[in-house]
């Protein structure tokens, strides 16, 4: 964002930054050091962690019989490019990660038909099971309680021997 000043009657940008840091004293340098360093940032590994702590997660014939018994929603999140290379899995609604959260928070003006409430059981699939996981656990975040994943994604549902759309 631009800044100006006023100087001879005329609007001039003026350096922010080095306004900015003249300003500053050594002292509260020191302590926004400090704050940065109390943040803790998580690897990868610790988020899918965390992730999976809150799931239950289902077995690609746990998801199938799911699907059939109780009328859960299988979620497909990989990228189109995936689906053309992997296939497909019959009845799968298609919603790329990118757009989840906005398809199923029941309060979202761009939320999909079926995201009525939050009690909607959704399972969440990518290729191998791991981007679903955090998929799942933001959903769980927006209110979706029952929302999961799949262990194993695509390549689990297929190698289980379960209905595929080949390519």
């Amino acid at each position: 964002m631009n800044e100006y000043e006023l100087e001879g009657g005329q609007l001039v940008p003026r350096d922010a930054a080095s306004d900015r840091a003249e300003t500053l004293d050594p002292e509260w340098r020191v302590h926004e050091r400090k704050l940065i360093d109390r943040i803790q940032a998580l690897s990868i590994e610790q988020m899918l962690k965390a992730a999976r702590a809150r799931l239950r997660r289902l077995s690609p014939d746990e998801a199938h019989k799911a699907v059939a018994k109780i009328g859960a929603i299988l979620v497909d999140i990989r990228p189109q490019e995936q689906r053309e290379t992997e296939g497909s899995i019959p009845g799968a609604l298609i919603v790329e990660r990118n757009v989840l959260e906005w398809r199923f928070d029941p309060t979202s003006n761009s939320r999909l038909p079926v995201a009525t409430d939050h009690d909607l059981q959704v399972i969440a699939f990518c290729s191998e099971g791991y981007a679903s996981s955090l998929a799942a656990a933001a959903l769980q975040g927006l209110g979706l309680w029952r929302a999961t994943d799949m262990v194993g994604g695509f390549h689990a549902w297929r190698g289980a021997g379960l209905p595929i759309f080949p390519v």
